[in-house]
């Protein structure tokens, strides 16, 4: 059996409804079952091998810390900072959408913690105040995409691990462009606005600022300690992971109050279920990419893009492309595991620098998130929501525009990506 028929397989699964990690892990078991060569332990060898990293042990960790901050209060907290900043502009709670996942991306990492935790906060408080239904689910969804876009990141952690490059580095350079795509946005949100007659929610208010700020003090404290610990040297985003756990747990239940230990047992649970469906679906893509690799693949589609063009502006937007298709029918981590051995050695052999390629697919990957059939933003806040997915589709694809702008200026100008991890040294 051929990489080939692996890869039909693979797509004749995903067709009939199977998940991910059971498309990609039944196509290469019919692989192996049909090689002559390679035997059945070579599976469960590779797939093993492919969670064996101290850095993969971030993502649970992380994950864990999301859903804590969201359940102690600490969120609603931020939300009513963002909102005495930004709010008496027009369109407000738009920008309030906004500014808080900005602030909440340097605390999670992740778009679905976003979406499902402030989002649904955020598209409620819109909808109470005359923001149409479908305006509100749009652009919630849209920028919760900033959370794994500006560090720490879990896509980010992915990258690092299969790309051999610095995670600290990778966090800085996602800086810069997770502020673009909040900069986007708050401009469509502002001219949809003003176009709609959405109204300002509040006046400005200094003694507002400084109050919620107070108020939010511990929460908005939060990113500061874990980005300036990973930069600083302080400590590995592994163990940043392990501290902002503990950090949400002492300012949820102690200061905030916001914890019982029913929620806590609940957040656990869950936790635990998130972690598992993220690494079944590295374990299972690893052993897809393993067997790709042995087939020779990434050397032929490799030696394709080159035959196309070595120019790196054109290649990054070709990648750019390419990662964007992907990201409608595959889930990141996945694609990265797979793609990433056929990317890496065009972008090494034609000078493109991996923490600016990590950028470009991260940010690619990350928009189909908002992309059927598998855009699980758009189904999470479609079920927490209560609102039928069509209208969720519909809501978001005109913020699709910003945020596509914002990955191929990425691509064209490589110093937004390195500017920040240059610093670094």
């Amino acid at each position: 059996m051929s990489s080939v028929l692996m890869f039909l397989a693979f797509i004749v699964f995903m067709l009939v409804g199977l998940p991910i990690f059971a498309s990609l892990g039944l196509s290469s078991f019919l692989y192996l079952m049909f090689s002559d060569s390679l035997p059945l332990i070579t599976m469960i060898k590779t797939m093993t091998e492919g969670l064996d990293s101290f850095t993969l042990l971030a993502i649970p960790f992380f994950i864990l810390a999301g859903m804590i901050m969201n359940e102690s209060g600490m969120t609603t907290r931020i939300f009513a900072f963002a909102q005495s900043i930004v709010g008496y502009l027009p369109g407000g709670l738009g920008h309030v959408n906004i500014v808080t996942s900005i602030i909440f991306a340097g605390m999670s990492g992740s778009a679905i913690a976003d979406a499902g935790g402030t989002g649904t906060m955020e598209a409620k408080a819109m909808m109470e105040n005359g923001y149409d239904e479908e305006y509100s689910i749009g652009l919630t969804a849209a920028s919760s995409l900033i959370g794994p876009i500006i560090p720490p990141s879990i896509p980010m952690l992915v990258y690092a691990v299969i790309a051999s490059t610095s995670v600290a580095k990778l966090f800085a350079g996602g800086i810069i462009p997770g502020l673009l795509m909040g900069l986007t946005l708050m401009i469509m949100n502002h001219i949809m606005a003003l176009k709609r007659n959405y109204p300002r929610n509040i006046g400005f208010s200094f003694k507002e600022i400084v109050s919620t700020a107070i108020h939010a003090f511990w929460g908005l404290f939060a990113p500061l300690i874990l980005l300036g610990g990973i930069f600083g040297g302080v400590f590995t985003p592994t163990e940043a992971a392990v501290i902002s756990i503990g950090y949400s747990l002492i300012i949820g239940g102690l200061v905030y109050k916001g914890l019982t230990w029913k929620k806590i047992i609940r957040i656990f649970f869950n936790a635990c279920e998130s972690t598992v469906s993220v690494t079944l679906i590295l374990a299972s893509s690893a052993i897809f990419a393993w067997i790709l690799a042995y087939e020779g693949t990434p050397q032929r589609i490799a030696g394709l893009l080159l035959s196309i063009t070595n120019n790196p502006i054109l290649l990054c937007l070709i990648i750019t492309a390419v990662m964007l298709i992907v990201g409608t029918f595959m889930e990141a981590g996945a694609a990265m595991v797979i793609l990433l051995p056929v990317i890496l050695p065009v972008a090494d052999f034609v000078g493109i620098d991996r923490v600016h390629l990590g950028i470009i697919v991260v940010l690619s990957l990350m928009i189909g998130l908002l992309t059927p059939p598998v855009g699980l933003v758009l189904f999470v806040l479609g079920k927490t929501m209560n609102v039928p997915i069509s209208r969720v589709i519909k809501g978001t694809m005109p913020f699709l525009i910003p945020l596509v702008f914002v990955s191929i200026i990425i691509a064209l100008v490589p110093s937004l990506s390195l500017w920040l991890p240059s610093m670094l040294g």
